[in-house]
């Protein structure tokens, strides 16, 4: 008897598919056998992957920071393939600068890709996995959600905005069979950086500046976007996925120490921590000592 595709084969939804890390997942999801709905602002790079797998690529372009036109894109997927097994959400972009010298539209244009993006694209997919009953929703994150380094307050300040997000998320959806994961990638030869906006900057950071971008040349480990892919790979095909996972040595490396240093710190101050904790009975409001309805106040 032969098996349709359809029953073998998984269904993606990936974000921010035409470049990158995201172009890298949609090749491996490819290969694998699986189909994909490629979601970007700009469809023209992922037509050649269209063309090159008949019937298993559903290109749709769409601005994450927009919400009905993320809902829209999702019921498309949904409907033209049957459900979705997996989503990658990847779409985001990278601002650099100090946190003095963000304007407000570039602070509010971070925090749309990066976080309102996500949250867009998680409250879609989830009454389709809910209905379906199971699914992996799988939230790119960064390195910078370890910790807030110069430079990249806002970048940082989305990516655990993210977290926070997805941890809610994962445990809102479990009982419902829906995983949740968080990937924390570090250093990959993407456009992340060529393609990166930069704040005008302020005189007195030139030496920050200048130090930063020493340390980055002697200290920065960037591999190869399908070195990432494998390990999503090895992500989603697992029975029980994390909910967080680290790609890179270097990364792993600086989770663990910041960890140590954050406990550390902790530890030194836990007396001063224990003290602010007392339980005494909830306080009884004015209206209640004074047994009387509601006062007007008097200046």
């Amino acid at each position: 008897m032969l098996v349709s595709e359809e029953t073998t084969s998984r269904v993606w939804f990936i974000t921010g598919a035409s470049r990158g890390l995201g172009r890298a997942f949609t090749e491996a999801a490819l290969t694998g056998g699986d189909r994909v709905a490629v979601a970007a602002r700009t469809t023209a790079p992922l037509e050649e992957l269209a063309a090159a797998h008949p019937g298993r690529v559903l290109p749709l372009g769409v601005d994450v920071t927009d919400r009905d036109a993320v809902f829209a894109a999702v019921a498309e997927a949904v409907g033209h393939f049957g459900r979705l097994d997996i989503v990658v959400n990847n779409a985001g972009m990278l601002s650099m600068g100090m946190v003095e010298e963000f304007t407000e539209a570039e602070a509010r244009a971070q925090m749309d890709i990066n976080f309102f993006g996500t949250l867009w694209v998680s409250q879609a997919v989830m009454p389709a996995l809910r209905e379906q009953g199971f699914g992996h929703l799988v939230q790119v994150s960064s390195i910078a959600a370890l910790g807030g380094f110069p430079s990249t307050g806002l970048y940082s300040a989305s990516k655990f905005a993210l977290e926070g997000l997805s941890e809610a998320l994962a445990a809102e959806a479990a009982s419902f069979g829906v995983k949740v994961s968080i990937v924390q990638p570090g250093g990959y030869w993407t456009d992340l950086y060529t393609a990166m906006r930069n704040t005008s900057p302020l005189e007195a950071y030139a030496p920050l500046r200048e130090e930063l971008a020493k340390q980055f040349a002697e200290g920065s480990v960037d591999s190869d976007p399908k070195l990432a892919a494998a390990a999503l790979l090895k992500l989603v095909d697992s029975d029980e996925p994390p909910l967080r996972l680290l790609l890179g040595g270097m990364i792993y490396d600086l989770a663990f120490d910041i960890t140590r240093t954050r406990m550390d710190t902790w530890a030194a101050w836990e007396h001063v921590s224990r003290a602010a904790e007392h339980a005494i009975p909830a306080p009884a409001t004015a209206v209640e000592e004074a047994g009387t309805g509601p006062q007007q106040e008097t200046r």
